[in-house]
């Protein structure tokens, strides 16, 4: 179990996280996101034990972390991390003599999916291909909780397929926490079950990913009969044009008539809405 209970850290006046709480009570694919300097790679940090709150707890099944109590059960991949300038086949097996749980034939296996060729030094991949051999490191790491941040930066799409495909596989066949905060929202939508989004150091949103299709949608028609059809629902956002307006709703579902659409909203979208102007100040949504 991962639990945040009202953390802060600041880095001299600057507040990344401010009194930011969340519990995570059972396995699967986490998405995390926030805009650029929203505290993800702070809470990051935190939930692995590199940095400690300046105010609250943040604990690894009942333990609280710290720098000098970094959770065993956590391996964090941060952007642009390096490895040893080892052979990948050597680096493989330096992590598993550093972590007994790691499983080199399976980091072989992904290696070859990835077309990685075994017997180059780390320094010899390009930037995407260290950014996959620090990933596989992480899932055949054996440990229950994976922190990706940024993980396919640098992949191509095909790259990136292959990376989804391989976690939801890694996970399938030993379950786990893995909680990935990305920039390219579309792709992890496919793959992430729940949703964690941060604005401001803040809480916004915590929920099933099937909680966006049922209740993220735009409303588009003539003013006056959007604002009455979803007048009391949760507005988001909303945008002008001329006598027309579209209005971004997370709320229960409502009908279309003649006078007003009703479409779906994808999470790029509905993130966008969320966190793109001042009108939620970080608060929480329900």
């Amino acid at each position: 179990m991962i639990e945040f209970s009202n953390v802060t850290k600041r880095y001299g006046k600057i507040v990344a996280l401010d009194g930011f709480s969340v519990t995570i009570d059972k396995p699967g694919i986490y998405c995390l996101l926030g805009r650029n300097g929203a505290g993800k790679t702070t809470l990051l940090k935190l939930l692995a034990g590199h940095i400690p709150a300046s105010k609250g707890f943040v604990a690894v099944n009942r333990k609280t972390t710290a720098p000098l109590a970094m959770p065993e059960e956590v391996h964090f991949v941060e952007t642009g991390a390096a490895q040893f300038n080892m052979r990948l086949a050597d680096l493989f097996k330096a992590a598993a003599d550093v972590n007994p749980a790691f499983n080199v034939s399976f980091a072989m296996e992904l290696a070859a999916r990835f077309k990685l060729d075994s017997t180059k030094r780390y320094k010899q991949l390009s930037f995407g291909m260290k950014a996959m051999v620090n990933t596989i490191i992480a899932m055949a790491s054996g440990k229950e909780i994976l922190l990706l941040d940024e993980p396919v930066l640098g992949f191509d799409p095909v790259m990136r397929k292959v990376f989804y495909d391989l976690l939801l596989e890694s996970c399938e066949e030993s379950p786990k926490t893995v909680i990935v905060s990305t920039h390219i929202i579309d792709e992890i939508e496919k793959t992430a079950e729940r949703l964690i989004i941060i604005d401001k150091g803040r809480l916004t949103l915590f929920c099933d990913m099937t909680e966006i299709d049922e209740k993220a949608y735009c409303v588009t028609g003539v003013a006056e009969a959007v604002r009455e059809a979803t007048e009391g629902l949760n507005v988001i956002d909303e945008t002008k044009a001329g006598g027309f307006v579209s209005r971004y709703i997370y709320d229960r579902r409502i009908e279309a008539d003649g006078k007003y659409s009703v479409s779906a909203l994808g999470l790029t979208d509905f993130f966008v809405s969320l966190v793109g102007d001042e009108q939620n100040n970080g608060e929480a949504i329900q």
